[in-house]
């Protein structure tokens, strides 16, 4: 038995690939897939729990989308309540608040983008540029905390800090000699108070990656560019930028599917009936017409509508960066 193994083990060897049958092939793929995984089994290990998160949270609640075409019923189950077809999404655009919701949410999301996503490259930038290992190390550890307090902690902070009667900046707003100003119940100043907000709370835990990308750049580039007699600013728009820009067309892909993906929990503790003109969007209207209303079948609808659009984001970005560049997703 073992002559006959170490003889169909040569025999597959030596063949050519082209004369072998196709069960010996498959038999050979097989052979070197399972040496793969055993080669990568400590790493396939550490990913596992990262798997099991998305199967668990993020795929088999998928199924629960079914709800959007029936007329959901608690005591019913998803299995016997009725099918009732587009009737959610045919409510939903008729609603009077559609427009305004998704105006909110796509603005705040632009918003977020056009501000937020420059702001952790040009800080990586300038933190590159510090030679100080010290003073370096000082403003990343001191960037990157705020990313670590939870949104409840940030909302509480900003609420306080723009209070009209003991805030820090409406004190400073009186020293100068001007009437304070209630930032909270204006709607026009929701938008700036949440991207600045946020911006603050996640820009040095989102410079990470591109100081990653940073030290992949050959400092081979930087001695020529210096010999050619480029500048600093020459050096950043030649040779810094370029080379850190696969990073930042991936992550611009990924931030465009989130414009509609604007975090819950921030919006809810920093809103209030005075500023929902700007200030409602889509998972909080979500929250209200499923979890207050208990209207399930309508909040499954307007999510997953939200989660479509996203998507699109997402493929149109990833078509045009394909398109213009040799940098995509897939």
């Amino acid at each position: 038995m073992a002559q006959w193994k170490v003889q169909r083990s040569a025999t597959l060897q030596t063949a050519d690939p082209g004369e072998r049958t196709p069960a010996a092939r498959t038999e050979s793929r097989l052979r070197r897939g399972w040496k793969r995984v055993d080669r990568s089994k400590y790493l396939l290990l550490l990913f596992l729990p990262c798997l099991l998160y998305f199967v668990i949270f993020k795929y088999a609640p998928m199924f629960g989308i079914v709800i959007s075409f029936k007329n959901y019923n608690l005591f019913k189950g998803i299995a016997e309540s009725p099918w009732v077809g587009f009737k959610y999404y045919q409510m939903f655009f008729a609603n009077p608040d559609f427009f305004v919701i998704m105006k909110n949410t796509f603005l705040l999301g632009v918003y977020k983008l056009v501000f937020g996503f420059p702001a952790p490259i040009i800080l990586a930038l300038l933190i590159n540029e510090v030679k100080n290992r010290i003073f370096k190390r000082f403003v990343q550890t001191v960037s990157y905390l705020p990313h670590f307090i939870s949104n409840v902690v940030v909302a509480s902070m900003v609420i306080m800090f723009l209070s009209p009667s003991s805030g820090i900046v409406n004190n400073a707003i009186e020293w100068l000699g001007f009437a304070p100003i209630n930032f909270m119940v204006k709607p026009e100043l929701f938008r700036w108070i949440y991207v600045l907000s946020d911006i603050w709370q996640h820009i040095g835990w989102e410079t990470i990656i591109y100081l990653a990308a940073l030290t992949a750049i050959d400092p081979g580039l930087y001695e020529a560019s210096e010999i050619d007699g480029a500048s600093r600013w020459r050096q950043t728009w030649n040779v810094t930028l370029p080379g850190i820009a696969p990073a930042i067309v991936i992550l611009f892909i990924m931030n465009v599917g989130k414009v509609l993906e604007i975090g819950f929990e921030k919006v809810f503790l920093l809103y209030n009936p005075a500023i929902y003109s700007t200030a409602d969007i889509i998972s909080t209207y979500v929250y209200r017409v499923g979890l207050s209303q208990g209207n399930y079948s309508y909040a499954t609808a307007i999510d997953l509508f939200g989660g479509i659009i996203s998507l699109i984001f997402v493929v149109g970005a990833n078509y045009m960066s394909r398109r213009l560049s040799d940098t995509s997703l897939w």
